[in-house]
């Protein structure tokens, strides 16, 4: 009898670990529209893909899959929010990614931030990886923006550093803005509760992997800050009458598992028009 019950909780444990392995390959496709409340008439939107967490140690989805997913998309804009791989030997591995990302040709281009796991990384590493996505035509913004005219209009693409390892610097992230909207990236989405003077347009970020394991709630993640512990770790959400988004990312880390959470590749349509005044 006692053989009998071991057996069956080993088979059980197996099982729910394969499943939970299984959900890593399940990517969900998330299009998000935000309309604009400052805008007196919606004249277009700015097409953005985003892709967060890859954390290309544990990652279900090869360059191929990811190719097959976007093959029929077109984007104005691509964004990446950090956490692309905290180990040396990774680099490498991000080349075939950013190749596929370079066919779809966004008009706006490609920019990024990194994460807490990419400041793992040795100083020289991480330049390694800063040239390898610069190479490949991904604008790097660490506490610093750039702008560019959609429809004539300045957008503003501000790259807010990982506040989770206190690289955050606010204000010379804004230092350079021009008068327009601003769209934000960042990592760790909890920078939002400390830019009460700064105005953002629409806030992408990653960093909480929706919970990676949920049971049935993100409680490992408390600790991670206040919106965590809010269970504020995915999904579309406003802070002070602004909108921001939280990416389930791509990749896992630790074991590369997922229960109740899955991985995310995300398309927002953002919404471009005249201002008032």
């Amino acid at each position: 009898m006692t053989y009998l019950f071991i057996t069956i909780i080993i088979f059980s444990s197996c099982l729910l670990v394969f499943k939970a392995f299984k959900n890593t390959k399940d990517i969900k496709i998330n299009k998000i529209n935000i309309a604009s409340k400052s805008a007196i008439k919606q004249d277009s939107t700015l097409s953005i893909l985003h892709l967060s967490d890859l954390h290309l140690e544990n990652i279900s989805l090869t360059p191929i899959q990811l190719a097959h997913k976007l093959e029929n998309e077109t984007v104005d804009l691509i964004a990446l929010t950090g956490d692309f791989l905290d180990r040396k030997r990774s680099i490498p591995k991000l080349l075939p990614y950013l190749r596929v990302l370079n066919r779809l040709q966004p008009v706006y281009g490609t920019y990024a931030v990194f994460g807490n796991h990419d400041y793992v990384l040795k100083s020289d590493d991480l330049n390694d990886l800063k040239s390898l996505l610069e190479d490949n035509n991904v604008h790097v913004l660490q506490n610093e923006s750039e702008t560019i005219s959609v429809n004539g209009e300045a957008i503003n693409i501000i790259g807010i550093d990982d506040y989770s390892t206190n690289r955050s610097n606010i204000p010379l992230a804004y230092q350079q803005i021009k008068k327009g909207r601003n769209i934000v990236l960042t990592h760790d989405p909890t920078v939002v509760l400390e830019m009460h003077e700064y105005v953002f347009d629409y806030l992408m970020a990653g960093h909480f992997h929706g919970g990676q394991i949920c049971y049935p709630k993100a409680y490992h993640l408390a600790k991670l800050g206040k919106l965590a512990r809010s269970n504020v770790i995915k999904g579309l959400h406003m802070h002070n009458s602004r909108p921001f988004y939280i990416s389930e990312g791509l990749g896992q880390t630790g074991l590369n598992i997922r229960v109740g959470s899955r991985p995310e590749i995300t398309f927002h349509d953002v919404a471009i028009g005249s201002q008032a005044g």
